[in-house]
């Protein structure tokens, strides 16, 4: 009698390859914690680039790995807030009333629904008028540098997010952090207005905060398929070297479609490719920032460098 057929396909089908991935990225590795305190700006003056993706997801994978984590939405759109499930209708206390009124960062700061460890100070319509309010205030620059070193949150990363704009909420952002995470688009049009958003950050660490210095450099919406996405990538890395991260955020349905849901992709499908690439990314910034903490010179960058070696 003949034997039976047995398959000798090692390849695992596509849904157990989605369910291995989902185990990996909801399995608790924990992530290496932070001496002190880490205030990341996620800046980029042009909208579009994936920088609340990016903020809100990176500060998901982290607190998902065992690190307390707030994100600062510091965009009137609320975009952010929109993405870790915070309701933000104009009520609602918010970072507005932390920067014109006064009012306790903690009392604002609010848990995102099913990731423990992880807040978020919420942003509201209100925001939009807050860049002519704060000229006439005292100490304009620095009201949320001030809120946050009063607050004393427990947490080990803040990430403040930026509306895609250079006026005084993003300088207030640029004042109340140590380090700038910058997202970059893998298309024609990603370097405009780079240049513009490294000088600011000079004449802040300049006259403000000299302290300040773009760290991470994480580029996004990457499609393997054209050239032009491994031109700018290469740019990107020649101008930034090491401060750029390894990982690549690929363009995934899944990362756009999670927002709809009041979710980050890291809950709302740890399957996908984008929820992987998320957590990778998380995992170096957090492990860059533990090597640098024993290191004699943290990697930095202050955008000093001629305008001929750069890109755009």
């Amino acid at each position: 009698m003949s034997e039976p057929f047995v398959s000798r396909e090692t390849d695992d089908p596509p849904i157990a390859q989605e369910a291995a991935t989902a185990v990996r990225v909801l399995g608790f590795d924990p992530f290496p914690r932070p001496a002190r305190p880490r205030i990341v700006t996620v800046a980029n003056q042009k909208g579009g680039v994936g920088k609340t993706t990016t903020a809100v997801n990176v500060a998901a994978a982290m607190a998902m790995r065992g690190l307390r984590v707030t994100v600062v939405d510091l965009d009137p759109q609320g975009n952010a807030s929109t993405a870790l499930g915070i309701d933000h209708h104009a009520s609602i206390p918010s970072v507005y009333d932390v920067l014109i009124e006064g009012r306790p960062l903690a009392e604002v700061a609010r848990n995102v629904p099913d990731v423990p460890g992880l807040t978020c100070v919420p942003a509201t319509i209100d925001l939009a008028g807050a860049e002519i309010e704060l000229v006439s205030l005292v100490a304009r620059e620095s009201r949320l540098k001030r809120a946050l070193a009063e607050a004393a949150l427990p947490a080990d990363y803040v990430f403040i997010d930026c509306p895609p704009s250079l006026g005084l909420l993003t300088v207030n952002a640029l004042v109340a952090a140590e380090e700038v995470l910058i997202p970059i688009q893998c298309e024609y049009y990603a370097l405009e207005g780079l240049g513009q958003l490294l000088r600011n950050i000079e004449l802040v660490r300049a006259h403000l905060n000299p302290a300040l210095r773009v760290s991470t450099v994480i580029l996004t919406m990457y499609d393997g398929r054209t050239k032009l996405a491994a031109q700018v990538a290469d740019d990107v890395r020649r101008y930034f070297k090491d401060l750029v991260l390894d990982t690549v955020i690929p363009r995934n349905v899944r990362i756009s479609e999670a927002p709809s849901f009041g979710q980050t992709v890291m809950t709302y499908d740890p399957g996908s490719a984008g929820a992987l690439c998320y957590l990778s990314a998380a995992r170096e910034i957090a492990e860059r920032a533990a090597r640098a903490e024993g290191a004699p010179n943290d990697q930095s960058f202050s955008g000093t460098a001629s305008a001929s070696d750069r890109p755009w």
